[in-house]
């Protein structure tokens, strides 16, 4: 019976064997027939990591380094240089102090100058609310019942103070200008309800010239009228509310130490 190549210890290799693992076995490939060398898949060569040590990580004992009025002067250098000077308290909050013009306080919902307002209900500050604190539902103007110009507005707004983080980013998102942010920034209560604003305190006040909506379109026939540059519109609405001090019912009554 002849021999077979599993039978034959001479062969490198057994029938039906795996040239991989032939490979691995016999990396020299020896003996190997030239159609099994060629299946079998070069060796790659590994090559060391750059700035990574190949030598085996090794526990170091750590050593404490020893104190030093040097690097005690070091550490203390900043509280001693102000231990000595004179300690200003502002006296909030009968002391108010403007806060910078740029300051991310609350919100204000303003209006187009014959009092309609600027909010059109498109629901993008909702959507870029990190913090998922604003709720919107638009609604749909009508002839006889008109809030904004165009076709929608803001039926229902609502802004949750308990989650607003004050980033900004819903003001950014606004393509009306109509959400803006104020300097009003006492927002403390101690009933949780009370912090979640709804439209009607954040829209800003009437101000002269203004009539509360609903009413027909004054500056003119389409909207485009209130979207158009204008010399004479003044200064935006946000301007109504000064530095620091409140301007809805709610807040009045909550800082109500302002004069």
């Amino acid at each position: 019976m002849a021999d077979t190549p599993a039978e034959n210890p001479k062969s490198p290799v057994g029938a039906g064997s795996d040239p991989r693992a032939d490979q691995a076995a016999n990396p020299t490939g020896a003996g190997v027939p030239a159609d099994w060398a060629a299946a079998a898949p070069a060796r790659r060569e590994v090559k060391p990591v750059l700035g990574v040590s190949q030598r085996p990580l090794q526990e170091e004992p750590f050593e404490q380094p020893a104190p030093t009025g040097v690097g005690f002067a070091k550490g203390f250098g900043l509280t001693f240089s102000t231990m000595f000077k004179k300690v200003y308290t502002q006296q909030y909050p009968f002391e108010v102090f403007p806060t910078a013009p740029r300051y991310h306080g609350r919100h204000v919902l303003n209006r187009h100058p014959d009092g309609l307002e600027k909010c059109i209900g498109c629901e993008l500050c909702a959507w870029a609310c990190p913090a998922d604190a604003i709720y919107v539902e638009g609604g749909d103007n009508t002839e006889t019942e008109r809030y904004s110009p165009g076709e929608r507005y803001g039926r229902v707004y609502q802004i949750n103070y308990l989650r607003c983080i004050f980033c900004g980013l819903c003001i950014e998102a606004c393509p009306t200008r109509s959400l803006t942010m104020s300097n009003e920034y006492e927002l403390a209560l101690d009933n949780r309800q009370d912090l979640i604003y709804t439209k009607e305190q954040l829209m800003a006040p009437l101000l002269p010239g203004m009539e509360a909506p609903p009413h027909p379109m004054r500056l003119g026939e389409d909207e485009s009228a209130y979207y158009t540059p204008r010399k004479d519109e003044g200064a935006p609405q946000s301007a109504a509310n000064v530095a620091g001090r409140p301007i809805t019912g709610r807040a009045i009554e909550v800082g109500g130490h302002h004069p």
